[in-house]
């Protein structure tokens, strides 16, 4: 029996929408009630392919009163990835294929895995030796949610998300065909074209990206007119072209559109063809014998004929309403326009009468968890109702516990009074103690310093080549930001000696701030010879020292003066900057 009464299928194609709500009477016969045709298409880019969905979806909703609140959708194929894969034998353990083939599923699908929806199906049961054919079916989730989503705005409840192929294949399978011989269903839309294998229980599907969207592009080419004009004469002119000695049609335009139409069929016939070398050659499968034809565009004349004489194999369309009952509220000649593109809808409605040979579904994970909590509904009703019966008893309980819990009140009262006075010598005590740690890092940091002195002026001292003293060491300061150059000229008087606290060698006084840090130095001094070589080896060995800057930039000599006529003694200013700047 069905679960539920009333149904509505709808087919989400790439041009084009099929509704048809189905009711399930006790005979267990499908009954279509209602049914829709709306087309959204044209040549849509990618990103307005959703939009226009959307906008049919609301239009149709808006005239047609469907009733059902379950709806089954399917995708195009298209808009899914389907793969097929053989596993190596695993004993038959259920669980221990479900861990395999998630695995083999996350090796196979060609997106992230957390950015898809996916599921699969066994086409072999598992056997203790046999190989395992499974078939993966992945889509965006993105896609599958804006779907869903647009559908859930007129409170409908979203129950399966199939593929149109596998919805195809199971109404096959209900109208009996291919149960002995093994045969082919293509299916023929606006953006691709579907080719479903059905050989005695085994299945097999390929999506062809050539279709009525092809034939209508290269009409556009050829004539050199816009799309629209040219799905218009496709539908008015459109038939495919007999080859050999057939007479053309009087009209030239008739002539060149059939003739376009039968080049874009012979390269579909040439994808058919090799679809049926993999799948004889990878799947194992049987020869076709028998063509079925379904799809809006498989409906232009001699159609069948056409890939009757290519394929050699008797050709026929399909007719999926075979295991449907019609309302006699059905405008039926309105309903034979466009029952050639129903299968997939007929497919969908049989999900919900019976157990079909494929049963996969693309729900998002929203929807998903929304049917477990539908799921465990009664079990919610009947804890709320344990709840409140438990919540008297409780309550009763509670009063008789009141007066005691007044007294443990009072008593905790006390108590917390005691506790704050504690915490406020705590407070106290812990002021103290933070007093105490910060006149202790004080004087830790000052011992730490105690040797900065000694190793800055050995630092000097060893960096000092042989015939080289120094006269003066002063507080200096960055020569990017003085704005006088220095004209003080080494005083023999005044050698050697610290002058820390003197004013800096622009003449101006350094304030305060500059003499808490030492982070520049000035040095003068004297050398034997009269070339800078001596003051660059001075420097070399200072940037080697490990206490000065070791970037030679921030070694700047700020005067020289080479010796002059007889004399050997040249004179010296540098400003160096101290790798870690010093307290003073």
């Amino acid at each position: 029996m069905p679960k539920t009464d009333t149904l509505l299928a709808i087919d989400v194609g790439s041009d084009s929408l099929k509704m048809a709500e189905f009711n399930y009477p006790p005979t267990g016969k499908l009954v279509l009630e209602k049914f829709t045709f709306k087309e959204f298409g044209g040549d849509l880019k990618e990103e307005d392919l959703l939009p226009a969905i959307k906008n049919a979806l609301k239009a149709a909703f808006e005239e047609n009163q469907f009733s059902s609140k379950t709806v089954n959708i399917s995708i195009t194929g298209q808009s899914s990835f389907i793969r097929f894969a053989k596993l190596p034998p695993i004993g038959g353990q259920e669980n221990r294929v479900r861990q395999v083939v998630e695995f083999e599923a996350k090796q196979n699908v060609p997106f992230p895995i957390n950015e898809v929806v996916w599921d699969y199906q066994l086409i072999s049961e598992p056997g203790a030796d046999a190989e395992i054919e499974v078939m993966f079916v992945v889509a965006k989730n993105d896609f599958i949610e804006e779907i869903t989503s647009a559908i859930e705005e007129f409170s409908k409840g979203i129950k399966i998300v199939d593929i149109a192929p596998i919805a195809c294949y199971n109404a096959a399978r209900a109208n009996e065909i291919g149960g002995q011989d093994c045969v082919m269903l293509l299916n023929i839309g606006s953006r691709c074209s579907s080719l479903v294998f059905i050989d005695s229980g085994k299945f097999f599907v390929r999506t062809i990206p050539i279709a009525g969207q092809t034939i209508t592009q290269q009409i556009s080419k050829e004539f050199g007119i816009p799309y629209n004009d040219a799905e218009e004469l496709k539908r008015k002119h459109g038939f495919v072209a007999l080859g050999g000695a057939y007479e053309e049609p009087d009209s030239e335009v008739a002539a060149t559109i059939s003739k376009i139409i039968r080049n874009v069929m012979t390269k579909l016939h040439g994808e058919v063809n090799r679809s049926i070398n993999v799948y004889r050659s990878q799947q194992k499968g049987n020869k076709p014998a028998k063509l079925y034809l379904a799809g809006g565009s498989s409906v232009m004349a001699f159609t069948p004929r056409f890939f009757q004489e290519k394929l050699k194999i008797p050709c026929e369309y399909f007719n999926a309403f075979q295991v449907v009952s019609l309302s006699d509220s059905i405008a039926r000649e309105k309903l034979a326009e466009v029952a050639h593109m129903f299968s997939e809808v007929i497919g969908l409605g049989l999900r919900n009468l019976t157990v079909c040979p494929i049963e996969i579904s693309l729900l998002p994970q929203k929807i998903k968890r929304m049917h477990e909590i539908q799921a465990k509904a009664p079990f919610f009703y009947g804890s709320a109702a344990s709840l409140v019966l438990c919540s008297a008893l409780i309550f009763s309980s509670l009063k008789m516990q009141s007066a005691r819990d007044e007294k443990l009140i009072v008593l905790g009262e006390d108590e917390v009074a005691k506790t704050r006075i504690l915490q406020t010598e705590i407070k106290t005590v812990h002021n103290k103690l933070g007093a105490v740690k910060l006149s202790y890092a004080t004087a830790a940091k000052k011992l730490a310093n105690r040797s900065a002195w000694p190793n800055l002026l050995n630092a000097l001292q060893g960096s000092l080549p042989d015939n080289m003293w120094l006269i003066k060491i002063s507080h200096g300061s960055d020569p990017a930001l003085s704005s006088t150059p220095s004209t003080t000229e080494p005083s023999r008087e005044e050698a050697p000696r610290f002058a820390f606290f003197k004013k800096a060698a622009t003449g101006k006084t350094t304030t305060e701030d500059q003499l808490k840090k030492l982070e520049w130095l000035e040095i003068e001094g004297y050398f034997m010879g009269k070339t800078e070589l001596e003051i660059v080896a001075f420097k070399q060995n200072l940037v080697k020292s490990g206490i000065f800057s070791d970037k030679i930039e921030d070694l700047h000599t700020a005067a020289f003066e080479p010796a002059k006529g007889d004399e050997s003694v040249s004179s010296f200013k540098l400003t160096i900057k101290l790798k870690n700047p010093m307290d003073i």
